[in-house]
């Protein structure tokens, strides 16, 4: 079991709301965030590492202090965070637990898209009404019922990456819509109670379209679904990814957490929406350096009282990581503090470089915390290996990994649109 973090270390948040600017509202949000994290989080992160096993226990806790609706509108009985509020509040969950913190994101993301970002999108008045009347029956069910929803996304091609057009079919049917196809990688894999699933609407026999992505809430128990696979991975155990199969699953049409079409708009509009997965692996990346200053302290629970602050390597390299902390904040605090609809180019441009920023120096910290704090840090009685092993993970995954951001920045330094050679 990982011992909570000393008073002054789980006080002292990731973002300063003075230096930051934060409202108060994110300054109260990211105060419980990390209050919480410290208090129900930590103690059990090592639990469902060690075990591969989905972390109920927090959901629980989360679910009785009203975490499980942060993103959802006050006036529907939620917290009403805003992107940049939740992104900085995750980040402290990211810091204690980044499982936890992980799967959350696929959870709050049901929110947020059906919330804010839809929001900013265009609708005719009739499509917008039956919209606002169906998420209000999703978040009835988080809130008053407590369910949980996961987003599985991945199926092994390059639809995750916005390229070509779901394999996981939609057939309509009278009524709504049977389901085929598969997800891999699917976080909360038989623990979630609805799985946020985006597939493609079949239009008879016409080719299958990007554009006609729907977003549809599957219940865990509907027939025709199942989990397949083993889970065992190198890091991130306690998401529990394992593949979901849907078999001519049927759903109703108000099982659509987006109006048909809404979802391509918003990936075309709204690019920031695919950087929640970021606050994770931002807190993750300030957990390595809080490790190596307490350690090097003789702070670390656990660790013994032996300081090693003394010798002027682990000055210079306590300094290094400082710094790349320091300019991996800065960036994706800009970059979430911009995300709305139809940024700039510069403003894409700088998303995606925050994203590879962030996914790879997260583990480029806790590398440098291994190589800093030396043998007994990477016992598994202390938190920096798993810190290692999970931050290793951010760079894979989709839709925007570490090569796409690096590839996408460069063809479109280079490009204004429409242009090609």
């Amino acid at each position: 079991m990982d011992m909570p973090l000393p008073a002054a270390a789980a006080d002292a948040p990731i973002f300063d709301p003075r230096g930051f600017r934060l409202s108060p509202f994110e300054a109260d949000l990211t105060s419980r965030a990390r209050e919480f994290g410290a208090r129900v989080l930590a103690p059990r992160a090592a639990r469902w590492d060690r075990e591969a096993s989905f972390p109920t226990a927090n959901y629980d806790d989360m679910r009785r202090e009203g975490w499980l609706g942060i993103c959802i509108p006050r006036e529907d009985g939620g917290q009403g965070a805003d992107f940049r509020a939740y992104c900085l509040a995750a980040a402290e969950f990211g810091r204690h637990c980044g499982a936890t913190a992980l799967t959350w994101n696929m959870h709050v993301c049901s929110t947020l898209w059906t919330g804010l970002l839809t929001d900013d999108l265009e609708m005719d008045a009739p499509t917008r009404a039956t919209h606002q009347r169906r998420r209000a029956g999703h978040y009835a069910r988080i809130l008053h019922d407590g369910a949980v929803f996961s987003q599985p996304f991945s199926e092994g091609g390059a639809a995750a990456a916005g390229t070509q057009a779901f394999g996981t079919i939609a057939t309509p049917a009278e009524g709504g819509f049977r389901i085929n196809g598969r997800k891999i990688f699917a976080s909360l894999a038989g623990h979630a109670d609805f799985y946020g699933v985006l597939c493609t609407e079949q239009h008879g026999s016409e080719k299958l379209s990007r554009r006609d992505t729907l977003y549809l809430a599957i219940p865990r128990d509907a027939p025709g679904v199942s989990v397949e696979g083993e889970w065992d991975p190198l890091g991130m155990r306690g998401t529990v990814s394992r593949t979901l199969v849907f078999t001519d699953v049927f759903v109703p049409a108000d099982a659509m957490l987006m109006p048909p079409g809404l979802y391509f708009q918003a990936a075309s509009r709204w690019p920031h929406m695919f950087m929640t997965l970021t606050p994770t692996y931002m807190g993750l990346a300030q957990a390595a350096y809080d490790f190596t200053v307490r350690y090097l302290r003789g702070e670390q629970p656990g660790a013994g009282p032996v300081k090693r602050r003394m010798y002027a390597t682990k000055q210079v390299a306590v300094a290094e990581m400082r710094v790349m902390l320091e300019q991996t904040k800065a960036l994706w605090f800009q970059a979430i503090s911009e995300a709305g609809p139809d940024p700039s180019k510069d403003q894409v441009l700088r998303a995606l470089a925050a994203q590879n920023t962030v996914m790879e120096n997260a583990n480029a910290l806790a590398t440098k915390a291994v190589r800093t704090c030396g043998g007994q840090s990477m016992l598994r009685s202390l938190p920096l290996e798993r810190l290692y092993r999970d931050s290793r993970c951010g760079s894979l995954m989709l839709p925007w990994t570490a090569e796409l951001c690096i590839d996408r920045i460069g063809r479109e330094a280079l490009y204004e649109r429409g242009e090609a050679d």
